[in-house]
């Protein structure tokens, strides 16, 4: 009889150590889903911030490129000399990376000069939009002061004017004179 109850205790103490350690297993496995699903969240916030440093770097050097262009024709070619236009002359577009501008505005009255373009870059795959303000100082008509504003995207002209929910990053740069 001892020998039966001995069998059966011995019994009972082996099934409970089968299921502590299915116990320890499965603990196991939840802390390394855990781990392993923390890792991977942020493997995909490093590349999303890597991606995102670089179309930043591509719309600030579109900027770049646009407000050179835009200098360029200022200084140069005098293609935004205030006593050459009128309200009803605007100046011509500006010639960048072999490819014209699109003027998408432009304002003229006796103290002021406002040119707004739109320059497709790089083969049509980044779009910049420059702005040339021009204006009289009023107590002296001779002095003119100048001003650039221009902005970089790092998509197409297309889906800067029509962006339909498409995200993409935009710089700007200014500079007067």
């Amino acid at each position: 009889m001892a020998m039966i109850k001995y069998q059966q205790l011995k019994k009972n103490l082996s099934a409970d150590k089968r299921g502590f350690a299915l116990l320890i297993a499965v603990i196991f496995m939840s802390v390394m889903l855990t781990l392993g699903l923390a890792l991977s969240s942020i493997g995909y916030k490093q590349q999303m911030l890597a991606s995102a440093s670089i179309a930043s770097q591509y719309a600030f050097y579109v900027a770049d490129a646009a407000l050179e262009c835009a200098l360029y024709a200022d200084q140069q070619q005098s293609l935004f000399n205030y006593s050459s236009h009128s309200a009803s002359n605007p100046p011509s577009a500006i010639t960048c990376d072999n490819t014209q501008a699109t003027q998408l505005s432009y304002s003229y009255d006796t103290n002021r000069l406002l040119v707004s373009e739109r320059i497709p870059l790089d083969s049509n795959r980044h779009c910049a939009d420059i702005t040339v303000y021009k204006y009289k100082d009023p107590q002296s008509p001779t002095n003119m002061t100048t001003f650039f504003f221009s902005q970089g995207y790092d998509v197409p002209c297309d889906v800067v004017a029509n962006p339909d929910g498409t995200r993409f990053v935009s710089r700007g740069i200014s500079s007067n004179y």
